[in-house]
């Protein structure tokens, strides 16, 4: 019986920290990690007043992951119809808690 409970656990154990990093930034920490990086630069890139739209997406122990960090998203959400460029942002915590943003600015 032992056996069997000390199976489970471990098999919990790698299961959470194994496949609890459902996201990909670009440098992931195991610890921490809040990274930011650049994607793109499209036609409108321009110097001056650009608007700023953000579309952010979480994920709970890598077993629940939900939103919409999709650029046309963050487009929507700024309001935008030209993208100048795009950034990224990664959060996470121990593989507890993650939060992956697109960042949009443009016109």
């Amino acid at each position: 019986m032992r056996k069997v409970v000390a199976l489970a656990v471990a098999a919990a154990l790698f299961a959470i920290l194994g496949f609890g990093c459902a996201y990909a930034p670009p440098l992931p920490g195991t610890i921490y990690t809040d990274v930011k990086a650049g994607a793109g630069v499209g036609p409108a890139a321009a110097t001056g007043n650009l608007k700023k739209g953000e579309a952010c997406a979480t994920s709970i122990l890598g077993i629940v992951a939900t939103g919409d960090a999709s650029i046309s998203a963050a487009k929507k959400a700024g309001g935008i119809s030209s993208i100048a460029y795009v950034d990224y942002t990664s959060y996470a915590i121990l593989g507890i808690f993650a939060k992956y943003c697109t960042v949009v600015y443009g016109r």
